[in-house]
């Protein structure tokens, strides 16, 4: 989980629709998502929600994700929410926070990595990271759409409810289309 903290909510829906399916649920929390307090809610009300929801400690430091990888501890590692800024990091290959170490960890195994974005910027600055991401291999997406043409015309949000169907797609190596709704 990356700062988009106004979807946190729709994040912690699918987390436990996740485990309801019987996934077993590691939760990774940015610094930011694990330490600021927003009007959505407490960082460590938010923090042992995923933890209530997982049954196990989140993980909230490069030091502790960057196992994921090298231990094999995921099939699949989904990113929800995503922000613009996480999506410049891993299109550029930046690993300082606890999420994008969890990524690149799991890249480097070669296994698969889903992006839920939410970010104000989509198609705006973070265009160019979205476009890079989506020709990276074990890179997939779930399909997103504005949430605001007319207030926020730059603003994407991806489908949180398909975050199932998707998680599957991309174990299978499938990119469900449209990617843009």
């Amino acid at each position: 989980m990356c700062g988009s903290f106004c979807t946190f909510s729709k994040a912690f829906e699918q987390m436990e629709a996740l485990v309801r399916a019987g996934y077993e649920v590691i939760p990774i929390m940015s610094q930011n998502a694990c330490t600021t307090d927003t009007r959505f809610g407490a960082a460590k009300d938010m923090v042992q929600r995923a933890e209530a929801i997982a049954g196990r400690r989140a993980l909230c430091t490069s030091v502790e994700t960057e196992p994921i990888g090298p231990r094999d501890m995921c099939d699949l590692l989904i990113i929800a929410p995503c922000t613009g800024n996480t999506l410049a990091k891993l299109a550029l290959g930046v690993t300082d926070t606890s999420v994008t170490m969890a990524a690149k960890s799991h890249l480097r195994v070669l296994k698969p990595v889903l992006l839920c974005p939410a970010t104000n910027d989509a198609l705006g600055a973070s265009a160019q990271n979205i476009g890079r991401l989506l020709n990276t291999k074990n890179i997939y997406f779930v399909p997103m759409r504005q949430d605001d043409p007319e207030k926020k015309p730059c603003s994407l949000v991806a489908d949180f409810d398909s975050i199932p169907s998707c998680a599957e797609a991309a174990l299978e190596g499938r990119q469900i289309q449209p990617v843009f709704r």
